[in-house]
Order: structure tokens, then C-alpha cells, then sequence
């Protein structure tokens, strides 16, 4: 009788799981033994959440928690919580796990046929005095979001200050708001959301300064202040100095590939493990890697992008299992999309920002629009902004955003499936979306910044 393979996963959360998963489902434990390995206690978890449950809107962990390792043993799938891959050894086709409790079995060597990578990204912590205080917290994984409530349980936080203003900074700047905290937010670019080009993460601000949130740009931290007691009580940049009972970083994330790179696994410019499109790592048969350690093709822009969303980490995953499963599938990239909340002020992008653009050589026309979420005479209408790139000449799309209250987000949407059809402005006038007063005017807004925006590359054509 032939032994089964042995599929090894490093990471139990969306990527890895997924693979597990969907490798489970094509073979059979006499066929295929799969073996997880996870250096917390939770698995197939919505880390997106967090900010929600730390605001009050998510009771609890178990509501994140899409399957638990119980739920994957139950599958057929050997899950090792509390247990850290330390080492690689690629040319004996084997991992060094070590057991986090002391009680428990201490490292041992695994033999793997097939090795899956998932090991995600990590809280980026900039080297300062402070930094790694009492009071200080990333916010990356559900062992975190616990960090942070028993610190707030512990010590109540009259005054937060979140330092960087990117997606995690202004979810966790509303969640503390929403805990009662007087929040200050430091960034040091020009404007917060640098995932937005700096006119549009103008209005973020403004709409923040509006709620209430107060919101430093230009501020470059340069030291967590502590007390007595050790534990932060204000955080300096070199201008000035801020108050803070507790401290949230939201400088974004990096990949974590230092084990992977320490095996000879090639990375690319983002430090994010380089893969083709089955998601086998690059110059290996048997290594795969998917979520956010990797880094992805960006169908725009024709290069390869750190994006870390739980989207793609589970389409990664799917590709993955099917792969080892013995099916076939493929990941062809992706065109940046993303969405996010400020209390009422949803924040949208997919595709190229002017500063992308102008790097990878591309020619472009940018418009701007103001248009509302609805019919102008029914009630309750909200204002958005859409600002649209396209390509000088062409007149490809190449990136939306999307600024604006309650039911501007999602139709960012629009704009990602023309992006990935490769469709035009001109093009893109003539789509035939839903309309009706309570939904949209009858020029939908990302229509009439399509207009716009052909009108304009007709104009240039005619110079």
C-alpha cells in the first residue's frame, strides 16, 4: 500500500486553512495527511474584525472565528495550535516546529512532500525609546485584540493616540472613539489614507476632524514617553508632545517571510515571497505560499504588489489546495481594491494612484467629480467625491477612489471589474448598472466621472 503524501502548513489562518481545506476536499486522509502548524490559539479568523469588536460591535473572538482547530480536526486535518515552525531545511523536505508550552513536547522534525507558507504579515514597530512599553499595541492578529481589551479593562484610556492614519489606523481611531477614549491620530504624510492620493485623503481628514477625531499630518514620531511605572503616557514627534493612556500602532504591515528567507526562498521588492500563478513559489515544484506573505501581480500596473487582504489570502488558499489536491487552478493578480469606514465616511480605491502611475511610466488624465449617493430629490442623500486615472491616448481606466457617506463605498466595485476587463472610460459610459431614486441619480457618480474622464483624453487627443 502507498503511503500518503503529507501536505505541512505554516499559518492557521486564512491562506493555510484554506489550502487544508479545500486540499481535504479533493483527497481522502488515506490519500493525502495534512498537517497545520499555528503559533496562536485561533484558526480561520477575521483579523479585518478586530477594530469592530474593540469598538463594541462584535461581542467576542468566537464571533471572528469562522472554523476553530476543533472544527478542522473534525476534517481531517492535523491542526498544532500553540506550536512555531522555526526552521526550513529544504533539501531534507522538512520543518523544526517547537512546542510554546513549556509543558509541552519541545522541537521536533517533520518530513512534508508538499510545504504551504502562509505565515501573513506583521505589525510594522519603527525602532524608538518606548516602542515596546506597556500600552503599546499592533493590531494584526486575535491574540492582539485581546491585548488591547485587558489593557483597557486594566487602564481605562481617556486619551488614545493611534500613530499612522492608513486603514487599521482609522478603524482603530473610531473603535477607541466609540470606547468612550478622546483619540488623536499621527501621521506623517501629508494627508492620512496614503492609499488615497493626497486631495482625496484631504476630505478623510477634514471628515475626521468633523467627528471629532483629531488629526496630526507632518507629525513624525520620535519617542513613546513612559511614566514611573513604565507604562506610555504620551507619545513626541519632534514638534510636539501628546498625551496618551494607551497607544495603537497603524503603520501598516510588512510580510513575514524572515523564515523563509533564512531557507534561500526568493522575495521580491516589498520583502513579500515571490510566486507564479498557481502559487508555487518561484523555482520550487513542491513550495507554495499564499496571503500576506506573498506578493501578488497587480493586473494594472504589470508588477508585482504587497497587498495584504483577507480576499486574496483565501483565493491563494483555494489555488493552493486545489494544486496539491491534484485539480488545477490559478491566480492571475489582482487590481488594489479596497474599502473602509470612518464612522459614516466610507473611503474606496482600486487601481493606480497618481504617484503609482507616474512610477511604472504610464501617461494619465486625472478628473474629479462631486456627485450624491442617490436621486438629489430623495431623502436622505449623501454627498460623494469620485476621482478617476485614465491613460492619456487610450483612455484605459486605471484606478478609481472613491470618498463619501453611506452608500458611496461599494461602488468602487464598478470600477475593479472594468479595471480587470481592461475596459476604457469611453466604454465604461455605456455600462448599463441599476438605477432607481433610492439607489443612485440617473448618471450613476462613477459614470459621470467616466464621462469626464473620456471627455477630458478626447480633449488631450485633439492638442
Amino acid at each position: 500500500m502507498t503511503a500518503a503524501r503529507r501536505m505541512v502548513v505554516i499559518g492557521g489562518d486564512a491562506a493555510g486553512m484554506s489550502a487544508a481545506s479545500r486540499a481535504r476536499r479533493l483527497k481522502s486522509r488515506g490519500e493525502l495527511e495534512i498537517l497545520a502548524f499555528e503559533r496562536g490559539q485561533f484558526t480561520s479568523y477575521s483579523a479585518c474584525g478586530i477594530p469592530y469588536w474593540v469598538g463594541g460591535l462584535v461581542n467576542g473572538p468566537d464571533e471572528l472565528v469562522a472554523r476553530t482547530p476543533e472544527t478542522h480536526r473534525g476534517r481531517g486535518i492535523d491542526v498544532r495550535t500553540h506550536t512555531e515552525v522555526v526552521e526550513i531545511d529544504l533539501a531534507g523536505q522538512r520543518v523544526l516546529a517547537r512546542d510554546l508550552d513549556p509543558r509541552g513536547e519541545g522541537e521536533q522534525w517533520y518530513g512534508f512532500d508538499d510545504l504551504v507558507i502562509a505565515t501573513g504579515a506583521r505589525p510594522r514597530r519603527p525602532g524608538m525609546p518606548g516602542i515596546d512599553a506597556p500600552g503599546v499595541h499592533g493590531v494584526q492578529t486575535l491574540d492582539d485584540g485581546r491585548a488591547l481589551l485587558e489593557s483597557l479593562e486594566a487602564t481605562p484610556a481617556e486619551r488614545a493616540v493611534v500613530i499612522g492614519a492608513g486603514y487599521i489606523g482609522v478603524e482603530m481611531a473610531e473603535a477607541l472613539m466609540q470606547r468612550g477614549s478622546r483619540v488623536t491620530v499621527l501621521e506623517r504624510g501629508e494627508q492620512p489614507m496614503s492609499t488615497l492620493d493626497p486631495d482625496m485623503g484631504r476630505l478623510v481628514r477634514d471628515a475626521m476632524s468633523g467627528l471629532g477625531i483629531d488629526t496630526v499630518t507632518g507629525a513624525e514620531v520620535a519617542e513613546v514617553v513612559t511614566g514611573e511605572d513604565g507604562r506610555v503616557r504620551a507619545v513626541a514627534t519632534k514638534m510636539s508632545e501628546y498625551p496618551a493612556d494607551l497607544v495603537v500602532l497603524g503603520l501598516g504591515v510588512a510580510p513575514e517571510t524572515g523564515l523563509a528567507q533564512e531557507a534561500g526562498l526568493p522575495v521580491g521588492e516589498y520583502g513579500g515571497l515571490l510566486t507564479d500563478q498557481a502559487m508555487r513559489v518561484r523555482g520550487y515544484d513542491n513550495i507554495w505560499a499564499g496571503g500576506d506573505c506573498v506578493e501578488v501581480l497587480d493586473l494594472v500596473s504589470g508588477r508585482t504588489r504587497h497587498i495584504p487582504l483577507g480576499t486574496h489570502a483565501n483565493k491563494h488558499g483555494q489555488v493552493i489546495g486545489s494544486n496539491v489536491g491534484g485539480d488545477y487552478a490559478t491566480f492571475p493578480g489582482v487590481v488594489g481594491t479596497a474599502v473602509s469606514k470612518v464612522c459614516d465616511l466610507e473611503i474606496a480605491r482600486t487601481g493606480l494612484l497618481e504617484a503609482e502611475a507616474a512610477a511604472v511610466g504610464l501617461q494619465f488624465e486625472a478628473v474629479t467629480i462631486e456627485a450624491t449617493s442617490r436621486a438629489g430629490y430623495y431623502p436622505e442623500t449623501r454627498p460623494m467625491t469620485v476621482k478617476m486615472l485614465a491613460e492619456r491616448r487610450t483612455g484605459r481606466l486605471l484606478g478609481t477612489q472613491i470618498v463619501g457617506r453611506e452608500g458611496a463605498g461599494k461602488r468602487v466595485d464598478v470600477a475593479a471589474v472594468a479595471l480587470t476587463a481592461g475596459m476604457t472610460v469611453e466604454q465604461m459610459t455605456a455600462l448599463d448598472l441599476g438605477y432607481a431614486p433610492p439607489f443612485s441619480p440617473v448618471w450613476d457618480p462613477v459614470l459621470v466621472a467616466a464621462r469626464k474622464a473620456a471627455a477630458t483624453v478626447r480633449a488631450t487627443e485633439r492638442r
